[in-house]
């Protein structure tokens, strides 16, 4: 059963609202953790938008016109583990009372470099960016665009100081390749629905 929220929007509600999930600063603009930011600016570069910062949001973000429909995308200036509190705003903001039309695009330890999965609803795999959103829109489901990161090899570091490092130079191609990838499947996704974005993206 897809979730439901009353909406505060006025106007003509987003189609789609995605959002990049990160940690704010230039310290971790380049980092995996900021995989999902990376996708949020490749939409915002491919459509001609530009992301503003809120005045009452923690977030910055933008409403793209892709053809006839509204992609409303933003990245949260607050950091992961407190995604949830630009996420509710955003929500009500854009008018998304269907959960399925809001997208959160992270990165994903449990995936290869240059893998991604789409999903709906279901685990939060101990992603702290993902629990805080659950817990602010009291409901796990909305749809998930996972980005693969690869993991430190055994022994080496945690997955968390893993995540806070810049991938290495021979990662940068597939990562670049698959943040477009993500793109595509946000604009699949737009025109579409969840399981049809799914069965498109995670063949493979």
């Amino acid at each position: 059963m897809v979730g439901r929220r009353t909406s505060n929007r006025r106007g003509t509600p987003a189609d789609l609202l995605v959002v990049g999930l990160g940690n704010p600063g230039d310290d971790y603009a380049q980092t995996r953790h900021n995989a999902g930011v990376w996708v949020v600016e490749e939409l915002v570069r491919r459509h001609g938008g530009k992301l503003k910062r809120g005045k009452r949001e923690y977030s910055d973000s933008d409403e793209l016109r892709v053809g006839a429909l509204r992609l409303a995308v933003a990245v949260p200036t607050t950091y992961m583990n407190e995604s949830g509190r630009a996420v509710g705003p955003l929500v009500r903001r854009f008018g998304i009372e269907d959960l399925s039309r809001l997208v959160i695009v992270h990165d994903e330890l449990d995936l290869p470099v240059g893998r991604l999965k789409v999903k709906f609803g279901g685990g939060l795999a101990g992603n702290n960016g993902l629990k805080s959103v659950r817990a602010h829109l009291r409901s796990d489901e909305f749809s998930r665009i996972r980005i693969g990161v690869g993991k430190p090899e055994a022994g080496t570091m945690k997955g968390a100081d893993y995540v806070l490092r810049r991938p290495a130079r021979s990662e940068r191609p597939e990562l670049e390749r698959i943040v477009g990838v993500a793109a595509d499947a946000v604009e699949h996704l737009l025109s579409s629905d969840i399981e049809a974005t799914m069965n498109r993206f995670n063949a493979g």
